[in-house]
Protein backbone atom coordinates (compact mmCIF):
# COMPACT_ATOMS: atom_id res chain seq x y z
CA UNK A 1 0.00 0.00 0.00
CA UNK A 2 1.45 3.51 -1.15
CA UNK A 3 0.05 6.22 1.33
CA UNK A 4 0.73 10.42 1.31
CA UNK A 5 0.51 12.73 4.26
CA UNK A 6 -0.26 16.08 3.26
CA UNK A 7 -0.31 18.78 5.95
CA UNK A 8 -0.82 22.28 6.54
CA UNK A 9 1.45 23.56 9.03
CA UNK A 10 2.17 26.85 11.32
CA UNK A 11 4.56 26.23 14.06
CA UNK A 12 5.74 22.93 13.34
CA UNK A 13 3.86 20.51 15.16
CA UNK A 14 1.38 19.43 12.33
CA UNK A 15 4.60 19.03 10.10
CA UNK A 16 5.50 16.89 13.15
CA UNK A 17 2.79 15.00 13.18
CA UNK A 18 3.10 14.06 9.65
CA UNK A 19 6.69 12.53 10.09
CA UNK A 20 5.50 10.47 12.94
CA UNK A 21 2.36 9.36 10.93
CA UNK A 22 5.29 8.73 7.86
CA UNK A 23 7.50 6.68 10.29
CA UNK A 24 4.58 4.91 12.46
CA UNK A 25 3.15 3.51 8.57
CA UNK A 26 6.48 2.45 7.23
CA UNK A 27 6.98 0.67 10.00
CA UNK A 28 3.86 -0.92 9.59
CA UNK A 29 5.19 -2.07 6.09
CA UNK A 30 3.84 1.10 4.25
CA UNK A 31 5.19 2.64 1.59
CA UNK A 32 4.67 6.94 2.52
CA UNK A 33 5.92 10.23 2.40
CA UNK A 34 4.76 13.49 3.21
CA UNK A 35 4.73 17.10 2.02
CA UNK A 36 3.08 20.15 2.43
CA UNK A 37 -0.26 21.47 1.04
CA UNK A 38 2.32 24.66 -0.60
CA UNK A 39 4.42 21.45 -2.30
CA UNK A 40 2.31 18.37 -3.25
CA UNK A 41 4.35 15.68 -4.51
CA UNK A 42 1.64 15.04 -7.68
CA UNK A 43 3.26 11.88 -8.36
CA UNK A 44 3.18 10.37 -4.45
CA UNK A 45 -0.20 11.17 -4.80
CA UNK A 46 -1.17 10.11 -7.82
CA UNK A 47 0.23 6.32 -6.66
CA UNK A 48 -1.35 6.69 -3.07
CA UNK A 49 -4.03 4.42 -1.99
CA UNK A 50 -4.37 6.21 1.12
CA UNK A 51 -3.85 10.05 1.37
CA UNK A 52 -4.07 11.61 4.46
CA UNK A 53 -4.69 15.27 5.23
CA UNK A 54 -3.73 17.41 8.15
CA UNK A 55 -4.13 21.01 9.57
CA UNK A 56 -3.80 22.79 12.68
CA UNK A 57 -6.79 23.99 14.71
CA UNK A 58 -7.34 27.73 13.81
CA UNK A 59 -9.37 30.08 15.81
CA UNK A 60 -9.92 31.02 19.34
CA UNK A 61 -9.47 29.16 22.58
CA UNK A 62 -13.32 28.35 22.79
CA UNK A 63 -15.08 29.06 19.34
CA UNK A 64 -14.63 29.51 16.01
CA UNK A 65 -12.34 26.56 15.84
CA UNK A 66 -11.68 25.70 12.08
CA UNK A 67 -8.97 23.81 9.75
CA UNK A 68 -5.99 26.55 9.13
CA UNK A 69 -5.94 27.77 5.91
CA UNK A 70 -8.92 26.19 3.90
CA UNK A 71 -8.26 28.17 0.50
CA UNK A 72 -5.13 25.74 0.29
CA UNK A 73 -6.47 22.90 1.72
CA UNK A 74 -9.85 22.70 -0.77
CA UNK A 75 -7.09 23.26 -3.52
CA UNK A 76 -5.37 19.68 -2.89
CA UNK A 77 -5.87 18.52 -6.40
CA UNK A 78 -9.08 15.97 -7.27
CA UNK A 79 -9.00 12.94 -5.14
CA UNK A 80 -11.75 10.55 -6.96
CA UNK A 81 -11.19 6.93 -6.39
CA UNK A 82 -9.24 7.37 -3.28
CA UNK A 83 -9.58 6.73 0.69
CA UNK A 84 -8.44 9.33 2.83
CA UNK A 85 -8.36 10.62 6.40
CA UNK A 86 -7.37 13.42 8.38
CA UNK A 87 -6.33 14.73 11.43
CA UNK A 88 -5.73 17.94 13.01
CA UNK A 89 -3.38 19.08 15.91
CA UNK A 90 -4.38 21.47 18.78
CA UNK A 91 -3.37 22.77 22.02
CA UNK A 92 -7.03 23.46 24.06
CA UNK A 93 -9.53 22.57 21.92
CA UNK A 94 -10.78 21.22 18.39
CA UNK A 95 -14.20 22.30 17.96
CA UNK A 96 -15.41 21.23 14.81
CA UNK A 97 -12.36 20.85 12.78
CA UNK A 98 -12.26 17.73 12.09
CA UNK A 99 -15.59 17.59 10.72
CA UNK A 100 -15.07 20.48 8.66
CA UNK A 101 -11.72 19.20 7.41
CA UNK A 102 -13.69 16.18 6.33
CA UNK A 103 -15.91 18.35 4.86
CA UNK A 104 -13.40 19.81 2.17
CA UNK A 105 -11.74 16.61 1.58
CA UNK A 106 -15.08 14.85 0.31
CA UNK A 107 -15.81 18.03 -1.49
CA UNK A 108 -12.39 16.65 -3.50
CA UNK A 109 -14.04 13.47 -4.12
CA UNK A 110 -12.56 11.10 -1.34
CA UNK A 111 -14.00 8.76 0.59
CA UNK A 112 -12.95 9.69 4.37
CA UNK A 113 -12.31 6.73 6.69
CA UNK A 114 -11.55 8.24 9.48
CA UNK A 115 -10.04 11.11 11.78
CA UNK A 116 -8.56 11.73 14.10
CA UNK A 117 -7.41 15.08 16.90
CA UNK A 118 -3.93 14.87 18.07
CA UNK A 119 -3.02 16.77 21.25
CA UNK A 120 0.20 19.26 20.13
CA UNK A 121 1.95 17.87 23.70
CA UNK A 122 1.45 13.91 22.78
CA UNK A 123 2.24 14.21 18.84
CA UNK A 124 4.19 11.16 18.95
CA UNK A 125 1.52 9.00 20.87
CA UNK A 126 -1.36 10.19 19.02
CA UNK A 127 0.42 9.93 15.73
CA UNK A 128 0.70 6.12 16.44
CA UNK A 129 -2.88 5.98 17.71
CA UNK A 130 -4.58 7.36 14.72
CA UNK A 131 -2.20 4.97 12.19
CA UNK A 132 -3.01 1.84 14.52
CA UNK A 133 -6.96 2.91 13.82
CA UNK A 134 -6.15 3.59 9.76
CA UNK A 135 -4.62 0.06 9.27
CA UNK A 136 -8.07 -1.47 11.12
CA UNK A 137 -10.24 0.25 8.75
CA UNK A 138 -8.26 0.76 5.23
CA UNK A 139 -8.91 -1.41 2.25
CA UNK A 140 -6.77 -1.81 -0.31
Amino acid sequence: MNAIVIYESLTGNTKKAAEFIVDELVSNGVTASSCPTTDVDYQALASADLVIVGSWTDGLFLFGQKPANQGRLSQIPFLAGKQAAVYCTYALETGKTLEKLEAIITDRGADVIGGMAIRRNKLQEGSAEFVSRLLGVVSV
